[in-house]
C-alpha cells in the first residue's frame, strides 16, 4: 500500500502543494485531476523521488520512499513513472525498448514478454523498426509497453494518452487497465481527460489551490459533485439557483447540473431562448439564456437560434443534489 502523508512542495517558493495526504491500495487504480497547473505531475514525480518535498513522506508498505537529496538514482524497484517526456532511446528499435530492462539470461522469457506487451499496444508489426522514426502517439504505445515491461506494484501515468489518436486511444485503455486489474498492479494516473477516469478509476482525488478538494469513490463523485469545479472536469455542466426552477425555492441554495440531465419541453419548465447550438455527433449541445442564468444542455436535435424551449430536470436528481 502507498501512504502519502502531510507533503508540501513548492518552486522558487511559489506553493504547489500543500498538506497532501492519501492512501492508495494494493491492485487500487485511482486518478489525480485538476486544471492545468495545480500540480498533478508535481505529485507523480515526489512519489516517484524526482523531486524533494519540503515536508512530508512516503511510505510504500514499511519502506520509506525517498527523494533526490537522498538517492542519486530516483525511483524504486517496485515502482515505475510513465512522464509526458517518454524517455526512449531513440536509435534502438520499438522492441529493444521494451525489453530493456528484461533479463537477456533467459531469451525465451524475454521474447515473450515482449511480444506480450507489443500485442497489447497494437505494435507488432514495429517491432524492427527505430523509435526515432515512429509519431508522438507511437512512441507514447512503446514507453507505456516499457514501464510495464518489469511489472512493477505501482505504476505511476502522467498523461499516459496524450498523444495518441482518439480511433486508437479507447482499445489501448481498455487494454491497458484490464491487464494491471488482472496483475493487480496499483495505478495512479494523472490526467485531464475524464474518459482515462469514469471508466476505469476506483477512486478520484481532485486537486485545487495546492490542496485536496475531494478524495471520494469515482461514481459518488461524479453522481453528487459537491462543486461546480469538480463537476466541470467531468463534462458541461451548470450552477443552477434553486429558485430557477421552482419559484418557491430557496433563494440563496443552488444545485449543480449536468448538461445531459436537462429534458427539452415546448409546453413547461425553465424558459429559455437558444442562444447557440454546437454539433457534437451523438447529441447538440445548446447554449442559452434564462433571464440572468445562462445554461447548457445537450438536445437530440438541432434547436433554432432564438428559439424558446423550456428544460426540466428529473425530481430525484434535484433531491440528490440538495442533500448536505
Amino acid at each position: 500500500m502507498l501512504q502519502v502523508n502531510s507533503l508540501s512542495f513548492a518552486y522558487d517558493k511559489k506553493p504547489i502543494l500543500t498538506n497532501i495526504s492519501f492512501k492508495v491500495g494494493k491492485g487500487e487504480h485511482i486518478s489525480i485531476v485538476g486544471e492545468s497547473g495545480c500540480g498533478k505531475s508535481t505529485l507523480l514525480k515526489i512519489i516517484y523521488g524526482l523531486l524533494q518535498p519540503l515536508q512530508g513522506n512516503i511510505f510504500w508498505g514499511e519502506k520509506q520512499v525517498m527523494g533526490p537529496d537522498f538517492n542519486l538514482v530516483p525511483g524504486e524497484s517496485f515502482m515505475k513513472y510513465l512522464s509526458q517526456d517518454f524517455d526512449l532511446m531513440p536509435f534502438t528499435t520499438v522492441a529493444e525498448n521494451v525489453s530493456q530492462f528484461l533479463s537477456v539470461f533467459y531469451p525465451e522469457e524475454l521474447k515473450a514478454r515482449t511480444t506480450e506487451l507489443l500485442e497489447m499496444i497494437d505494435m507488432v508489426p514495429f517491432a524492427k523498426v527505430k523509435v526515432k522514426n515512429l509519431s508522438g502517439g507511437q512512441q507514447q504505445r512503446v514507453a507505456l509497453a516499457r514501464v510495464l515491461a518489469q511489472k512493477p506494484e505501482l505504476l505511476l501515468l502522467d498523461e499516459p494518452f496524450g498523444h495518441i489518436d482518439n480511433f486508437r486511444k479507447n482499445q489501448l485503455r481498455r487494454n491497458l487497465f484490464e491487464y494491471l486489474n488482472k496483475e493487480g498492479i496499483s495505478c495512479i494516473t494523472a490526467t485531464h481527460d475524464h474518459q482515462d477516469i469514469l471508466p476505469y478509476a476506483k477512486r478520484i482525488i481532485v486537486i485545487k489551490d495546492q490542496t485536496i478538494m475531494a478524495n471520494a469513490n469515482t461514481r459518488d463523485l461524479y453522481n453528487n459533485p459537491k462543486n461546480i469545479y469538480t463537476a466541470s472536469l467531468f463534462g458541461e455542466a451548470n450552477l443552477i439557483p434553486i429558485n430557477i426552477i421552482k419559484s418557491y425555492g430557496d433563494l440563496e441554495r443552488k444545485i449543480i447540473v449536468y448538461a445531459h440531465e436537462f429534458r427539452v419541453s415546448n409546453k413547461s419548465g425553465i424558459p429559455t431562448i437558444v442562444e447557440r447550438c454546437y454539433f457534437m455527433g451523438s447529441h447538440f449541445l445548446i447554449e442559452a439564456i434564462s433571464g440572468a442564468q445562462r445554461i447548457r444542455f445537450n438536445s437530440e436535435e438541432a434547436l433554432t437560434i432564438g428559439k424558446k424551449v423550456f428544460l426540466n430536470i428529473a425530481l430525484e436528481t434535484i433531491s440528490q443534489r440538495l442533500k448536505p
